[in-house]
Parts: structure tokens; sequence; C-alpha cells
């Protein structure tokens, strides 16, 4: 056989068997019918099917959970899990790090569940939460996030804290631990309010210092609530609030004392009567006491005075009075003004000469535990806020920013300062 058949042969043999394979495959089942097309529809068809019935056992409850999973720089507030269609069976969140379980609470209709607290800034947390529909059926969702990290976020410090009982003329301060660039979006998310009825306006002192106040002083037995809504709010590029807190105090009754510096004197005044005159020693004329009206901000039953401490010092860099143990002290300013018991002057003192180096002394006893004696029974007739009034001293007026004394700046100015 010459090649050329025999390549015709192969070539014969070849295509009979295609014919044979592409028949065997074609072929039906056994009923020996179906086309092609047919064929090809019926793993359509099937799937079909099978879509239908695993739709069919599906639960018609939703999780959702927020945060998303995947996100970064989270509230550490906002967390919140919901279901539509069903009710939540079991909700699970865990630090990823430690594995320590975050307490949480499901709502009495079992439609959402929340942390029953703050979380942890810079922080890896994980949800796994279940649910099932009225049939029974169960749905799963998970969620895993990081919280907003400390340089990426603000905390507002505030005065007076929450529940407590102060006097007429505590402002409510607010310090932030960031500059705040956008401060009209910042003290818009700050709401004060107060049963008085009184208008209540902001003013920034700088970009982390915010303080609120009422033109007059609070109406004693009043009440003041303060919302911080600050959660998400930006307060300048890429660093946002954290807070969402609601602070309320009371303000009691009304004291406000008057310190006369050239007569020595102090008269206590308590809603509106005088109810106590107290012989005084205040700055002398080389280092007076500041004019001004001025807020007890912080209380001691005792102190250590250190005189290096604001400025006060002998050549040898140490300062000209160390006291261990100053009695019944209140502070006044910031820069070092307050409001004492004084042992080491002599009782001729009181009354009669001006000798400290800007603070007012009441005469007093080592050890504070004699509460007969002046000091004694202002510290114990006196509240954080009250009022001390300090006039006809040869020293300037206590600026508004050196303490919680805000008072001594014009209504119209307190308000200029606002950003609203």
């Amino acid at each position: 056989m010459t090649d050329g058949k025999r390549r015709r042969s192969v070539a014969a043999v070849a295509a009979l068997l295609s014919g044979v394979l592409t028949l065997s495959a074609c072929g039906g089942g056994g009923d020996g019918g179906g086309s092609g097309e047919d064929a090809a529809k019926k793993p359509e068809k099937g799937q079909a099917q099978a879509d239908k019935a695993a739709a069919e056992k599906a639960s018609s409850a939703r999780i959702v959970i927020n945060p998303k999973d995947g996100s970064d720089n989270s509230t550490i507030n906002g967390v919140k899990v919901t279901v539509k269609g069903g009710k939540l069976t079991e909700v699970t969140m865990k630090a990823t790090a430690t594995g320590q379980e975050v307490a949480g609470t499901v709502s009495a209709d079992g439609k959402s569940w929340q942390p029953d607290g703050q979380l942890e800034r810079a922080t890896e947390y994980t949800i796994s939460a279940k649910a099932e529909d009225s049939e029974g059926r169960k749905a799963h969702e998970n969620s895993t996030f990081t919280t907003v990290s400390p340089s990426n976020s603000f905390i507002g410090y505030y005065t007076p804290e929450d529940g407590s009982t102060v006097g007429v003329g505590m402002p409510v301060s607010i310090n932030f631990d960031k500059g705040i660039t956008d401060k009209k979006a910042v003290e818009a998310a700050i709401e004060v309010n107060t049963t008085s009825g009184q208008e209540v306006v902001g003013h920034w002192f700088s970009d982390t210092r915010l303080d609120f106040r009422p033109e007059e002083y609070w109406k004693a037995g009043s009440k003041v609530t303060v919302d911080l809504n600050l959660d998400g709010v930006e307060g300048a590029p890429n660093v946002v609030g954290v807070q969402d807190k609601t602070i309320t105090f009371t303000v009691g009754r009304s004291q406000v004392s008057t310190v006369d510096v050239k007569a020595k004197q102090m008269k206590v005044v308590r809603d509106g009567k005088t109810i106590r005159t107290i012989p005084i020693t205040a700055g002398s004329p080389a280092t007076p006491t500041y004019n001004g009206q001025m807020v007890i901000s912080e209380k001691f039953k005792e102190t250590r005075m250190n005189g290096a401490t604001v400025g006060f010092t002998d050549d040898d860099g140490k300062g000209e009075y160390d006291i261990k143990d100053v009695p019944h002290a209140m502070r006044l300013s910031t820069s070092g003004t307050f409001i004492h018991g004084n042992y080491w002057a002599a009782d001729s003192v009181f009354g009669n000469a001006n000798t400290s180096h800007g603070c007012i002394g009441l005469n007093d006893v080592q050890g504070a535990n004699d509460a007969d004696q002046d000091g004694a029974w202002f510290y114990d007739q006196s509240l954080l806020g009250d009022v001390v009034i300090v006039k006809n001293s040869p020293d300037k007026q206590i600026t508004p920013d050196n303490g919680l004394n805000g008072w001594n700046m014009s209504w119209d100015k307190w308000k200029a300062g606002s950003a609203l």
C-alpha cells in the first residue's frame, strides 16, 4: 500500500470512530431521546430548584452589626447589633487580643444589643451574633473592627463633677486634650440647659478650653444639664470626639463672700443675708492680692504650700516659704491664689495687717482640728463654686481665664467668644 492510500485509510477510520463517539456523547438516557440543547438546560433547571429550596430554608432574620466588618477608627460609643425579621438569641463581643468579653444587653423586644459601657480606644473587637426568625430558622453575622486611636480622637475633661452640688458661681468648664480647630462644630455639639431658664453661652479661652455660663450667677436651687454629644464630631482634621455623655449638677444656696482688703475683713452673705464678718489678712503691699470675682475650684483640709511653685524664691532658688500643713485651703486661681487658714501669724495680725504673698488668710490652728476657728468655719460653710469677691486691693483685677473666673468679663465680650 502506498503512503497516500495508507493516509486516506487512517483518516476514514478516524472519521468513523469520531462519529461513533459523537453519537455516544449525544445519546439520551433510557428513553433514548433528548437533543443536545435539552441536555444543556437540565443543569440550569436543577440549580434553580436547589437555589429555591435553599431560599425556603434560609432564615428571614437579617442581622446588622455597626461598625461594619473591617472598619477602622470606629466609635467607642455607637456599637450596636440589630435584627429585622426575627430576634437575637446570642451576641458575643470580645477584645481580639486578650479574649476579654465585653458585657452587653439585649433589648426587651430582642431586636437590638449594645455594650453596657464605653469601649477602649485603639482596640480590635470581634462581634458574633445569632438570631432566629418566627419559624426557628437561624441566622449568623460577624464583624471585626478597630476603635479610634488616641491620636485620632479628643476628649473633654469637664468641671463640675456629675451629680455634684455647687455654688452659684461654678461655670461649666471643658478642657480638651487636643487643640480644636472646628470650634463651631464642637460647641454646637455641647448643650447646657438650666431649670432656671437662664440663657447659657459658651466662650473659648483657647483652642483647648471652652467655658459656659449665664449672664448672672446661676439661680440658687436650679439644676443644670450638660449634654456632650461629641461622639464622631471632627474637632480637627482626622481627630474626632468620642464622648456621648450627660452630666447634671445642682446649684445649692447662694453664698457670696466679699473681702475688703483695705478694711481687712470679709463679709459672708448667704441668700442675701450677712451670716458672718471675719477678720482677714491679705497680700502685703509688695505682694498684693488680685481684685475681682473668684470662684472656689478646689478644697483641701490640709495642703503644702511652697513659694518656689509660684515664683517666690530666695537667692538659693528655694521657696521663700514652705509650709507643709496649711489648714483649710481653698483655691481661687490657677496661678496660686488661695483663701486658707493661717496658724503661723499672731492673732493680732487678722483684721489689722496685710502680710501674705497674695493669699487671703483666716485665723486657724495647726492640724485643722478646731472647728471654732474662722478658717475651719469658712471651710465647712463653703462649696466648690462659691464666689469670693476681692475689692480695694492695690493689685490689678484677676484675668477671666486664671481659674474659673469668667465672671470678670462683660457679657458682651463673653458672647463674642462663642463660635456660634
